[in-house]
């Protein structure tokens, strides 16, 4: 009885140019040009990597999302594209921007690290708390004219001149 000898050959991978062997049958059917499942994998992946604006993590985008992009930034995460819309479209930029008369006094209070306390009271519950112009200007809206004064406390100086 004679026995079949296998034949292998020998083939250089289309991706990383190392040599492996291939059977006769793969060859047959057009198979065994990678080396492994991975250079398989990157011989058919399209895009790139990018950088995250916010963390710099290195991220995986498609073709399709450069295409859609319009700023050409990209994120790691939800929340990190968050983060930066809302620093580029605040103030003059916002959609809604009304020539900065209706803006959020609690906003600027916060982003200079404001501890949210009233100033007579010391009341420190933030659902009770409202932002008090100390000129009465609504429009002046100067960081050293902000204070916290909670609901009564507000009242007090609005309706019965109490000085903060």
């Amino acid at each position: 009885m004679k026995r079949k000898t296998k034949q292998i050959f020998n083939r250089k991978c289309k991706i990383c140019g190392k040599e492996f062997h291939v059977k006769p049958y793969f060859i047959k059917h057009g198979w065994g040009q990678y080396c492994s499942r991975e250079c398989q994998y990157k011989a058919y992946r399209k895009g790139k990597f990018v950088y995250c604006e916010i963390c710099g993590k290195k991220i995986w985008r498609q073709p399709h999302e450069f295409e859609q992009s319009k700023s050409n930034k990209f994120f790691c995460s939800k929340s990190h594209q968050t983060l930066w819309r809302n620093k580029e479209f605040s103030g003059p930029r916002h959609g809604n921007w009304k020539g900065g008369e209706h803006i959020h006094h609690k906003r600027l209070l916060i982003q200079n690290k404001i501890k949210p306390v009233c100033k007579l009271c010391d009341c420190k519950d933030k659902r009770v708390l409202v932002v008090h112009h100390l000129d009465r200007n609504r429009k002046h809206n100067n960081i050293k004219n902000l204070v916290y004064l909670c609901h009564n406390c507000h009242h007090l100086v609005h309706c019965h001149n109490i000085s903060v």
